[in-house]
């Protein structure tokens, strides 16, 4: 290390004791110095596709105009995720206005709508989706929000993704998890058809080991692995002042090599630049101990999604699904997502059921107040 960055680290590293947040926050900048500059774009391989993406790829989930979706691409960002059911559908057709004329320069994954089971369903959103995007094929096509090894194995679903492959519609297979992602991960590695290309992951600085030993396996065997939800919520808090724990997090997840890209939610211009400038960035003892503050401070609100909670449920309520839904209104600031979210719920597993209750017995090993999650649920989303 040079001797000016390892001044540049000390003052950093020792920062939060010294000069307090905002003393560490100025000297932050005064390291990073100078007008924003886009960074030369870094590349992986996405496992056994062949195919070489950006390592900060674009979640466009919730990003309202094209604009900002073409800038990055402008700029070298070469995969871009969206779904079909993102905003009832408009999501992919922003996602399609961004991509005119490059069409041959981005990669673009999509997903199957969680409730299409029969090759009928199955057919019908590919077609919409190669419609709404106004492309030709799909280079990665999910099985969207997979929880559990069952839905992997599904026969229909196998036989009607392997027409369309042959039919030249979409290119590889993909699996998207949110929760019980260790057993969908293990899962995709064990399958001897080898099946799935892909694996769209949470994983962030929370995450367990036993996830980042599952992921460094599916690495190995081919898979290419991209991380989502890395902010761990991204939610407002004061405890940092004001310094962002989002580049830090970003960096947590892109230090693990085995990950291939991330894919944060970039809604403006402003969380492009600060996503895109991580391209090329390594962890730092500034990030941890960022990191290690965020994390004590969101710990009353952040459900890691591992279901655990819900084998201790008598109701069968899918809490980790239900938290979800709360990240999304409170974090993501977004009332469409969440309440479409939680509207794919079942009513008898949605926090509805809980009033039947008198005293919830569910428990989280994480510690959060499942009762109060849940009356939370109620309260913005029933």
């Amino acid at each position: 290390m040079k001797r000016r960055d390892f001044l540049k680290l000390g003052v950093l590293g020792t920062g939060g004791a010294l000069l307090g947040w905002e003393g560490l926050a100025e000297a932050a900048q005064q390291a990073a110095g100078g007008p924003f500059r886009f960074p030369a774009p870094v590349y992986r391989t996405l496992g056994r596709t062949g195919l070489k993406i950006t390592v900060v790829s674009f979640g466009a989930m919730l990003t309202p105009e094209p604009e900002v979706i073409r800038v990055a691409f402008e700029h070298g960002v070469n995969y871009v995720d969206t779904a079909r059911r993102y905003m009832n559908g408009r999501n992919e057709e922003i996602v399609a206005r961004a991509l005119k004329g490059m069409h041959d320069k981005v990669y673009v994954a999509t997903k199957i709508v969680s409730s299409s089971r029969s090759k009928v369903d199955i057919f019908r959103d590919v077609e919409t989706s190669l419609k709404a995007l106004e492309r030709d094929h799909i280079d990665v096509i999910q099985l969207h929000n997979v929880t559990g090894s069952e839905r992997l194995f599904e026969p229909e679903m196998r036989e009607a993704l392997v027409k369309l492959k042959q039919q030249g519609k979409v290119r590889f297979f993909g699996v998207t998890t949110h929760t019980n992602e260790t057993e969908v991960v293990n899962a995709i590695v064990d399958d001897k058809d080898k099946f799935f290309d892909t694996i769209l992951v949470k994983y962030n600085f929370r995450s367990d080991d036993d996830l980042k030993k599952a992921i460094a396996k599916a690495a190995q065997a081919g898979i290419g692995v991209i991380a989502m939800k890395t902010q761990a919520g991204g939610y407002k808090t004061d405890a940092l002042g004001p310094i962002s724990p989002h580049q830090a997090a970003l960096k947590w997840a892109l230090q693990d090599k085995n990950i291939t890209a991330a894919i944060p939610g970039m809604r403006d211009m402003g969380h492009l630049r600060d996503d895109i400038a991580v391209m090329g960035m390594r962890l730092t003892l500034v990030d941890s101990m960022i990191l290690r503050c965020y994390g004590a401070a969101v710990a009353s609100r952040y459900c890691h999604m591992c279901g655990k909670c819900e084998e201790t449920c008598p109701r069968g309520v899918r809490i980790s699904v239900v938290n979800r839904s709360l990240m999304y209104a409170e974090a993501y600031r977004s009332a469409e997502l969440a309440r479409g979210t939680y509207g794919e719920i079942p009513a008898c597993a949605s926090a509805s059921a809980c009033l039947d209750c008198g005293h919830c017995v569910a428990r989280c090993v994480n510690g959060l107040d499942v009762a109060a999650k849940m009356a939370r649920a109620r309260k913005l989303l029933a």
